[in-house]
């Protein structure tokens, strides 16, 4: 791609809010070519466009992130260099759900069915799973819920990372289209209510509603998606090292080390989101 030419993880590293733009471009266009050209099945195709323009860029930063491995000796230098590629990577992700979003909330009625069919569907299953595991402790059985089906996905990111090198970013895309319909979703309901009760809306009113659907899904969607890119990274630069051999050096203790520490730091993070889901997200916007 073009774009690509002007991207790489030096570069991200330097400019990270510059890929929420790269990445709300990368997004729209798959969603507007999806419809175009594969009108039917759009709603998949859009991911695996999304995929399809993000994955030399992911490839190029987990072979950058292998390299940085073999070079740094201390764990806490590794650490923050993996934390400024997951700040470049972050803004990407948000400009896919500011994109997915604004399609769903600007897209005719019937052009949105189609575009977020499978996706729609997946936000139903999931709350049917959810509320049908409640019993006794509510609050424990949700919880619980959430948190082993966050580790379930971290698990196969980490597996798609290893086997497929810069695959995690196919869920990762995915996630965004289910969390992006979710937000349009929220969006439009409020947006209606202000229209019934005020009448008209003005500019103010939209950003506002956007805003307050962002900062909705954010709250416990970014930490999780955060952890999402760290089992990613950690699978695949031992994917990347093992493609380059070094597995048979000394350094490969090194990369092993490095992928179980970024591995024990995502769970982590998926518990603290979870928390963030149950109980601050519902405080704030009951």
């Amino acid at each position: 791609m073009v774009i690509e030419s002007f991207v790489n993880p030096k570069k991200a590293e330097r400019r990270p809010w510059n890929l929420f733009f790269i990445g709300f471009l990368y997004a729209a266009a798959a969603g507007l070519l999806s419809l175009w050209i594969f009108r039917q099945y759009s709603s998949l195709v859009m991911v695996t466009l999304t995929v399809v323009a993000s994955l030399p860029l992911m490839y190029r930063t987990l072979k950058h992130e292998e390299k940085v491995d073999t070079m740094l000796e201390k764990e806490s230098k590794i650490l923050i260099h993996h934390s400024r590629t997951l700040s470049f990577l972050l803004f990407m992700f948000i400009g896919f759900l500011v994109a997915f979003s604004l399609l769903y909330i600007l897209l005719p009625a019937e052009l949105v069915q189609l575009l977020f069919k499978s996706q729609m569907e997946t936000i139903t299953s999931i709350n049917n799973k959810v509320s049908g595991n409640v019993s006794g402790d509510a609050i424990t059985e949700i919880f619980s819920a959430i948190f082993l089906n966050n580790v379930r996905v971290l698990m196969f990111c980490i597996f798609f990372a290893f086997f497929y090198g810069a695959g995690t970013i196919f869920i990762l895309s995915w996630n965004a289209t289910v969390i992006g319909a979710a937000m349009g979703n929220f969006m439009k309901n409020i947006i209606a209510e202000y229209a019934a009760k005020f009448g008209s809306l003005n500019v103010f009113n939209y950003f506002h509603v956007f805003s307050l659907g962002l900062f909705r899904y954010s709250i416990h969607g970014i930490p999780e998606v955060a952890a999402y890119f760290i089992g990613g990274i950690a699978g695949g630069i031992i994917s990347v090292a093992m493609i380059n051999h070094d597995l048979e050096t000394d350094k490969f203790k090194n990369i092993m080390l490095d992928a179980l520490d970024l591995v024990m730091l995502a769970v982590l993070i998926l518990f603290i989101a979870a928390i963030l889901e149950v109980f601050v997200t519902p405080a704030i916007f009951s």
